[in-house]
């Protein structure tokens, strides 16, 4: 792709193009505490084998749809606990919010992490009515590598079980990744490659996707973001791309915790409650 290895790292590294990225982060911790003191949850629920394998259930009225979240974190950390603030415009406005935790880098393989996302939502889907969501309304969204993860468990999925997705800042080809200083980390077979890059399988994804990222993200993502949408429509599946104005990699994230914010309309609308 004529980049220099250098400039390369750089496209993947989001701190260069987001300086404000520590801020913003620590704005989602922050405003996630805050809505885990005012919104009801179930917390900590064991979806698998392993002590990784945990959820955080925020109910709302019975019958509702179902928004499981996956976080990002360079497949190397983050945790659901930072992502409790979406719970909160979600749950006002009809929907249940389910916040994944899972394994990651070096604790597990990126295989494993695809695995333990599929396994939460076959849990999801599987106790849904214990929580009064509608298991047949269940969607899925993801934020930076947690979208990546997002697109893989979505092919993976039979039709019926994911109706939506929303990949937020993602990458859907895991080659320039690999090719990246992040490929030191990851380290996938060529097969692994294959089967975890969703641009290469996009004719059997069983759901409409909705592509997003922030205007000011880096060109790579950028590009990933046109891509994966290209790749959607070429094989006939539903795709729609939201370009966030203004915005970067972390900022754009935020707006799925605002009643008005660009993502959390999306979801609304892919729930069908707006």
């Amino acid at each position: 792709m004529d980049h220099t290895q250098e400039e390369l790292d750089r496209a993947y590294d989001q701190r260069v193009w987001a300086p404000n990225a520590d801020e913003v982060i620590a704005r989602y911790a922050t405003a996630s505490a805050e809505v885990r003191a005012r919104v009801r949850r179930e917390a900590d629920l064991r979806y698998g084998p392993t002590a990784d394998e945990t959820l955080d259930w925020f109910p709302t009225a019975a019958g509702a749809p179902v928004l499981v979240f996956v976080h990002g974190g360079a497949w190397r950390g983050g945790r659901k606990a930072q992502y409790s603030f979406p719970a909160e415009p979600l749950v006002a406005a009809g929907a249940h919010y389910v916040a994944l935790d899972f394994a990651c880098i070096p604790s597990v393989r990126l295989p494993e992490m695809a695995a333990q996302v599929r396994r939460g939502i076959a849990w999801v889907s599987a106790n849904a009515r214990r929580f009064g969501a509608d298991p047949g309304r269940l969607h899925l969204a993801g934020h930076s590598s947690g979208a990546h993860l997002a697109a893989v468990a979505a092919l993976a999925e039979p039709a019926p079980v994911v109706r939506s997705a929303l990949c937020v800042s993602g990458t859907y080809d895991l080659r320039a990744t690999l090719l990246s200083s992040r490929g030191a980390y990851i380290a996938v077979s060529r097969e692994e490659e294959d089967a975890l890059s969703p641009c290469r399988h996009a004719g059997r994804l069983p759901c409409p996707v909705t592509i997003a990222c922030g205007e000011r993200e880096s060109p790579e993502f950028r590009r990933m973001a046109l891509e994966f949408d290209a790749a959607l429509r070429r094989a006939g599946r539903p795709s729609e791309l939201v370009v966030a104005p203004g915005l970067n990699h972390f900022e754009v994230l935020e707006t799925l915790g605002r009643p008005d914010g660009l993502l959390a309309r999306v979801v609304l609308r892919q729930m069908g409650l707006a």
